[in-house]
Parts: C-alpha cells; structure tokens; sequence
C-alpha cells in the first residue's frame, strides 16, 4: 500500500526531495558514490543488518545511536569503531553501545568483494538507516556516500555528546556546534522510538531524583511503577527497556505522544516536552490543531541526511581501513 501524507503527495517521494535537499549540504558525498567501484555496497551492508536482526533483533536498533556518537565527535568518520587504550569507544557514554560485529560482517564481506574501497564510515550511515528500516513505517532514503575514515580516536573528544540527563539549552547549543537546529534535535531524538536504554542511564529518575528521595515528578505516576519493576532500586543497571512504549518495535511518531503524556523514559527525552520552544515542535510531530503539521519520516530522513554530512572527510583526507576497528 501507497502511504501519503494529508496533500496526497506520495510520501516516498517527499523524502526523495528531502534527500536531493540535504545533499546540495554535504561536504563531497553524493548518492551513487559507489556506482562503478562498488555496486553492491548498499545490498552487501543491508545483508548484515538483516543476519543481525534474526539473530537478535535488539541489536540492529543500537546502530543509529552509534552513528549519532560518531557524527557528533569529530565527524561521521568511524573513528568510534577504533579499538584500544584512550580510543572513543572506551568512553564511558559509549561503553553501551551495540552492533560493531554488524558493521565488522559488512566490513568484512566488501573487503572480498570491493577491496580497499568502500570506507567503514560509510558502511555505518548505510547500516544506520537500514536499522531504521527494519522497523517499518519509514520510506526507503538515499544515503549519500563518499565519506572517509578518521585518523584520530580519543576517548577525550567525546566531552561534548549530548547526554542522556542534558536539559534542552545544552542539547540546543551542542546541536548547534554541529550544524543542526532545534528542529533537528527534537526530530533525531524521534529515533528512541524503536531502541532501548539500559536501567543505569534512567533508573535515578526513580528513586532520588536530585537527591529528594522521590521520582522526577515529570514522570506520569501511573508509568512509574512500571518503571521501577523494570529497574528495580540497587538492580542490574545493564537490563535494557524500551524507550518507546508500547510501540518499541515499530517506527512511528508514538515516542512523541509518549513526551505529552509524561512517559519519556530518558530525561534528555521528556524535558523535550517541558521547554516551550521544543514542546511546540513535539506538539507539530502530533499534528495539533492550530499548528503547521511536520511529518517524522519525512524530517527523521532530511535530518540523518544532515547528520551524517557533519564535518565529514572527503577527497584525500582521512583513509579507507582495511578493518574498521583499527587504522591501517
């Protein structure tokens, strides 16, 4: 079945346009960069995401987060899959990320096929979106690729990602710093609309928020005793829950009825409903009466296009590793 949206234009092909717009904002990548060199890129990558995703299919969703992570540090340029002492990945807003074997199989099978050509940043944006697709609901983007691998991995550089407890004025300005605005921000936290979050990154929203003793009074007290049987006080902060419930393994803009009636999980999340310049964004994902509508897949498609051009390399610069998680 054909989705549109409310003008019946078909919404495939709103996120196409969207898509032709964000790569006039690249930095050198361009959709069809492999086209002769490397035809198969995109059905070698989505071949290792699906493998991932009847294997475990909680993992696949971790992939855009870590896309985030990396964009946001130095540009998307896989320097978070770089192992060893003092690299990203060692840090700590980045020690609960998942699907690096995803990236590595894919890594793995171009290097037979395309050898010494397709850059594992690149294979990143790529399993990114195709994570995303997994859970329907969301029309098939174009990536544009030609990105190049980093040379440089600090564990330091990631000071600056936004956090999981960020009030809305600093995720605005460390959006800012890379480029996107607020609307890009409220747009990419859609993404916890498929996705979990372990226990230690929300469980002291439960018991003592702000050393009170009591749960972040945000949060709808009805939702909360769920919450508490998922994360119980003192228990195993690693146990993943769902970001979006009751709807957390579909793409769809419940993550942002969820921020209204006060059951964001993360509090980066439902502050996004607190602050009135977010909360009007939130409330145009919700088609509000009275408000110009705004459509999550056709904005999430325009802003990961935009993300994933942030401070790229391209040309010369940088490198194409032959194994992702090392520089040659």
């Amino acid at each position: 079945m054909e989705c549109f949206t409310h003008n019946k234009t078909p919404l495939f092909f709103l996120v196409f346009l969207a898509t032709l717009t964000n790569v006039a904002l690249g930095q050198g990548t361009r959709v069809g960069f492999y086209r002769t060199s490397c035809p198969r890129v995109e059905a070698i990558v989505q071949s290792a995401v699906d493998a991932a995703n009847r294997a475990n299919p909680g993992v696949p969703p971790g992939l855009v987060r870590m896309f985030f992570h990396d964009c946001f540090v130095n540009g998307c340029d896989a320097s978070i899959l770089i192992t060893g002492p003092g690299s990203e990945r060692t840090a700590p807003p980045n020690s609960l990320l998942r699907g690096f074997e995803i990236i590595d199989a894919a890594k793995t099978e171009l290097e037979r096929v395309c050898p010494g050509v397709v850059s594992c940043a690149d294979i990143l944006a790529i399993a990114a979106r195709d994570s995303v697709l997994l859970a329907g609901g969301i029309a098939r983007w174009a990536v544009p690729l030609g990105r190049r691998d980093g040379l440089v991995s600090r564990a330091a550089d990631t000071a600056n990602l936004p956090a999981f407890n960020d009030p809305v004025n600093v995720q605005i300005r460390k959006f800012s710093e890379k480029g996107l605005n607020t609307q890009d921000l409220v747009t990419l936290s859609g993404a916890h609309t498929i996705g979990t979050a372990a226990c230690a990154l929300f469980s002291y929203r439960l018991y003592n928020f702000n050393n009170t003793n009591g749960p972040d009074p945000s949060i709808d007290q009805a939702f909360l005793p769920t919450l508490r049987n998922l994360c119980p006080n003192g228990g195993d902060g690693t146990r993943r829950v769902a970001l979006d419930t009751g709807s957390e393994n579909r793409f769809d803009n419940s993550y942002f009825s969820n921020l209204r009636n006060r059951r964001g999980v993360l509090e980066s999340d439902q502050v996004l409903w607190s602050d009135p310049t977010t909360q009007r964004l939130v409330q145009r994902f919700l088609g509000v009466r009275g408000l110009l509508g705004l459509t999550f897949n056709v904005e999430f498609a325009r802003s990961m296009v935009k993300m994933g051009n942030v401070e790229v390399k391209t040309g010369t610069q940088g490198e194409i590793r032959r194994v992702c998680s090392a520089i040659n």
